[in-house]
């Protein structure tokens, strides 16, 4: 089964068509990668996913629950582009507190090992680095102990360091049987974590398949190439710089 499904959803606003009848699944273990230019549909889709919009059509479901359920909620994490917590709590006292929003959550050391955080873990949030404090928000969208990630933009601002970094606790989340979802401008990103991408545009998914078979399907050796083939749209270019 699925952990997460869109089935010919459509979203509208009024007169304008966000999403056309979309279909995506995302299986366990597997990291989907969402990819699309500006307006494409992408932060629609996620915002179904996570139960803030209802499909105006369709059928959207996460771990066969509707999406808003608490059944659902307490399954997923997320890290989204946009977060905020308070500076003056240490990371040990973040990571607690988001965990006792969930009934089954990982132990405070494990998901500081998981995070990479076993060093700073009785710092402010505010003394961190830049990397350090993405790394927080990674711990606090599995300290919950999902099946299912949302991740919106996680190495935005990163060095290629602290980037890399990421991704390798990224990689260690699906090794151990989670799922992803990830939205991300960076396209060597994209081709280096999925097992599959899909890409959104005008609403509509124009491909899916392994990197490997989008690239082979925008007629190029380079993600960023095939993108901008297969979406035959030259205004994302800043988008995928």
């Amino acid at each position: 089964m699925p952990v997460a499904e869109l089935r010919a959803v459509t979203r509208d606003y009024g007169a304008i068509a966000a999403l056309r009848g979309i279909d995506l699944t995302i299986e366990p273990g597997e990291v989907v990668s969402l990819l699309g230019p500006n307006g494409a549909g992408k932060t629609t889709a996620v915002r179904i996913l996570l139960g803030l919009l209802q499909p105006s059509s369709g059928l959207a479901e996460v771990f066969s629950h509707p999406p808003g359920s608490q059944y659902a909620r307490l399954r997923r994490g997320a890290q989204l582009q946009v977060a905020k917590v308070p500076e003056t709590l240490r990371v040990r006292e973040h990571i607690q507190l988001f965990s006792s929003y969930y009934e089954h959550p990982l132990p405070l050391e494990e998901t500081l090992a998981a995070a990479g955080l076993a060093d700073v873990r009785n710092r402010m949030f505010g003394e961190l680095s830049g990397g350090q404090k993405q790394r927080v928000l990674f711990a606090l969208a599995i300290c919950g102990n999902p099946g299912l990630l949302f991740l919106d933009e996680p190495t935005v601002g990163l060095d290629v360091e602290a980037r890399r970094a990421l991704w390798a606790r990224i990689r260690g989340f699906a090794k151990r049987g989670g799922s992803v979802l990830l939205t991300t401008h960076y396209l060597d990103e994209a081709d280096a974590l999925s097992h599959r991408i899909a890409v959104l545009h005008r609403g509509l998914i124009v491909a899916q398949g392994t990197p490997a078979e989008i690239k082979r399907r925008g007629a190029s050796e380079g993600l960023e190439d095939a993108f901008l083939a297969i979406t035959g749209n030259s205004d994302v270019v800043e988008e995928v710089a």
